[in-house]
């Protein structure tokens, strides 16, 4: 079983890498990350939150199927913004309210490869959205002022050591 990776290691504010092999490796990756998600009661997971540098996350709202999303890029944002109070499995118990497009067009290339393009809104471009930010090694406390980032760190902190 894979490890959330916590805030303060490096990979999480790296670039993650594209991903250039579809093979058993990827796919028990995403599988893996998938049972770790779940594990962990999370709706989405990005490879480098269990510690792999690839362009790879998972999405697993209630009632539906498993999404896979690899080498994806966001096409599209609406205009019209919403908030919404997020968490993030490698910032156990933190959560803040954080404005997003409320809806998305991504593209992407399945398990096998093969591309997809999907347009999301609500929860789905939430997700979507957050994972993505992982990838290019942005966390969701940079997307919250200065002052909610550093009062949040230092919560986190003080969590961490009770």
């Amino acid at each position: 079983m894979l490890d959330i990776v916590l805030y303060g290691e490096p990979i999480l504010i790296q670039k993650a890498q594209e991903i250039k092999e579809f093979d058993h490796d990827l796919e028990k990756l995403a599988g893996d990350m998938h049972d770790a998600m779940k594990r962990d009661h999370g709706i989405g997971l990005a490879a480098p939150q269990v510690g792999a540098s690839k362009r790879l996350f998972v999405v697993g709202l209630d009632n539906e199927p498993l999404r896979i999303f690899i080498n994806p890029r966001i096409v599209a944002m609406s205009e019209k913004t919403s908030e919404y109070e997020e968490g993030c499995l490698s910032f156990p118990g933190l959560y803040f309210t954080v404005v997003r497009p409320s809806a998305v067009d991504i593209e992407a290339l399945d398990i096998r490869g093969k591309p997809f393009r999907l347009s999301a809104d609500g929860l789905l471009a939430r997700v979507i959205q957050h994972e993505y930010d992982h990838l290019d090694g942005i966390l969701f406390i940079d997307r919250v002022s200065p002052a909610k980032r550093r009062r949040a760190l230092a919560h986190y902190s003080r969590m961490l050591n009770m």
